[in-house]
């Protein structure tokens, strides 16, 4: 049976996943994991699922904030069966398990890094930071263009044009000059059998053939030099080095949507417990008798107060007569 592994944060209509078949998978945010979680919460190495004959199993690797299968935290290396359908939880990042015949994803590293990259460009663009490569004119007659290459699943054409998507007053060019396009952590261009050709790094580029576009070399179409730089990847790379983040006690963590019920009853269970004057506190069924029995012993100590003062009172009155 095929894994697959769901990416549930971000409340997307279609939520990333990559499909594996391998004896062990590291979940992380370092560079050498196969399923790449950008999130400082998340340990370099935070989590691996194994094979174990014919199930697999989640351990945690000793991370800093712990990994929990609802609401259940695990202990470090302690293993724990999974169940298809299974919802972890590393840092502040949700995941769900699919133990399932599937078709496998090909080059899974590239995709776990295109996934990573897509949650890094819509943190950023909600920050308002460009959520892509942003390509400019570095030399050329038209210097005001500005193109961001955000999806992964499409290709860039840079011409002379009205209908593409970056057009450039150049006389050079040809009306569709050079595509671009995203792939993995970088760029790749193609030349499109233009007139003048195209040089990348100082290279002549083959017609029809992608090449990888390095950030920071320059790409020379007609009169204009193109250059291009990275927020997406920068950050990926920078989170993949800082140090943990230690996540406080009152940092909500909410489950996805379309959560198990006993996974969002617990959530909502923290939520109340570190609400500010918060007085409600689960009741222990256990403490209930006990309580009782303190009100018994109390009467009874009462009813023989009250028997050893009449007896005292009596005896008192018996030498006084």
């Amino acid at each position: 049976m095929a894994l697959t592994v769901v990416v549930r944060s971000g409340e997307l209509a279609t939520p990333p996943s990559v499909t594996f078949d391998a004896p062990r998978i590291v979940l992380g945010r370092g560079k050498g994991c196969e399923v790449l979680l950008p999130d400082p919460s998340v340990s370099q190495r935070h989590a691996s699922i194994r094979q174990r004959g014919t199930d697999y199993v989640v351990i945690d690797e000793g991370s800093t904030n712990g990994t929990f299968v609802g609401p259940v935290r695990l202990s470090a290396q302690a293993p724990r069966v999974l169940r298809s359908g299974d919802l972890l939880r590393l840092g502040r990042i949700w995941l769900e398990v699919k133990i399932e015949q599937a078709p496998l994803s090909q080059d899974p590293k590239l995709l776990t890094r295109e996934i990573a990259l897509g949650l890094v460009a819509r943190a950023l663009g909600t920050e308002g930071v460009p959520a892509g490569a942003r390509i400019r004119v570095a030399k050329g007659p038209d210097m005001t263009p500005v193109l961001v290459v955000t999806d992964s699943d499409r290709a860039y054409v840079v011409g002379r044009g009205s209908d593409v998507d970056l057009s450039l007053e150049d006389e050079d060019l040809s009306r569709r000059h050079v595509e671009i396009a995203r792939r993995g952590l970088g760029l790749v261009v193609r030349d499109l059998g233009s007139k003048n050709g195209s040089e990348l790094a100082g290279a002549r580029l083959t017609k029809g053939r992608e090449t990888p576009w390095p950030e920071g070399a320059l790409l020379v179409v007609g009169q204009t030099e193109l250059v291009y730089d990275d927020p997406v990847r920068a950050a990926l790379e920078e989170l993949e080095s800082v140090a943990d983040e230690q996540m406080q006690s009152d940092d909500a963590v909410d489950p996805p949507t379309g959560a198990p019920a006993a996974v969002t009853e617990s959530s909502q269970r923290a939520e109340r417990a570190r609400a500010p004057g918060s007085v409600e506190a689960p009741v222990n069924p256990r403490r209930a008798p006990r309580n009782n029995l303190r009100i018994l012993d109390a009467f009874v100590a009462t009813i023989a107060l009250l028997v050893l003062g009449l007896s005292l009172l009596g005896l008192w009155l018996l030498f006084r007569t």
